[in-house]
């Protein structure tokens, strides 16, 4: 029978693999790669805001993933590069943070953690943030899927079927910010972005319709969430990069053996 800190560990990373699967679909199509990682990144300065004023770490995460995003969009319609804008404030955000946390007095925080995840330490009350947040997500993109489609596809089809592609923007900036809060502590902030990426990029080699590929990387992500644990323990690796180490592996096995388009 599997020990009470694997069972929660697994419910923990299909949970997060369950939300990661759909909204990387939307990352992959509209090649926001950078701008997972740039709000991932940010999620560290959010673990130093949440320590300074007492707040729950998720919150804080939530909150400054959602400041980076809007950000992103203020500085892209001032005619910076979106390229460089992503760049910066990715690497300012996660350089404050470590800085912010090192000035917390009386607080003692094992950055690895966050950075690199640890889900072997999930709790129950940790669980039912993880499901409720990938709940949250996974019913908004059912919500919006249609929508999603189209403005994804197009944004003069979109204007055209009377849909506001911003507004679908700020859909999946809102999805992105609460699947960086609640997988922090599963991935940490620099392997995010290869849980929304890499799964979602596997699954387009298998399938040929985007719900089949939402569908798809779920279940790849799912696969490598059980497939790292099940590594982490027998081998001793760390948990967090052994589940994007299998993530990759089954990428690769696509890429070799998938249907080519």
């Amino acid at each position: 029978m599997l020990d009470d800190f694997l069972l929660r560990a697994a419910l923990a990373g299909v949970g997060i693999a369950l939300a990661a699967g759909p909204l990387g679909s939307f990352v992959v199509w509209r090649r926001m790669a950078y701008f997972g990682d740039a709000t991932a990144h940010a999620a560290i300065l959010g673990v130093a805001l949440a320590l300074i004023f007492s707040a729950p770490v998720t919150l804080g995460t939530l909150l400054v993933a959602l400041a980076m995003a809007a950000a992103v969009s203020w500085l892209s319609t001032k005619g910076h590069a979106m390229d460089a804008t992503l760049g910066v404030l990715s690497h300012s955000a996660l350089a404050l943070g470590i800085v912010a946390i090192s000035f917390v007095p009386g607080v003692r925080v094992d950055l690895s953690a966050f950075l690199f995840g640890d889900i072997l330490a999930v709790t129950r009350p940790d669980l039912a943030v993880i499901w409720g947040g990938a709940g949250f997500v996974v019913a908004l993109l059912g919500w919006r899927w249609s929508r999603l489609l189209t403005a994804t596809l197009s944004r003069e089809l979109a204007a055209a079927s009377g849909i506001d592609a911003d507004r679908e923007g700020l859909v999946l900036t809102l999805a992105l910010a609460v699947v960086v809060a609640v997988a922090l502590k599963v991935v940490g902030a620099l392997l995010i972005a290869a849980m929304l990426i890499i799964p979602a990029a596997a699954a387009r080699g298998l399938v040929r319709t985007p719900e089949g590929m939402a569908f798809g990387a779920a279940a790849i992500g799912a696969a490598a969430a059980l497939g790292g644990l099940w590594a982490s323990y027998s081998f001793d690796t760390p948990a967090g990069p052994s589940i994007v180490t299998v993530a990759a592996g089954l990428f690769l096995l696509v890429a070799l053996f998938g249907r080519r388009h």
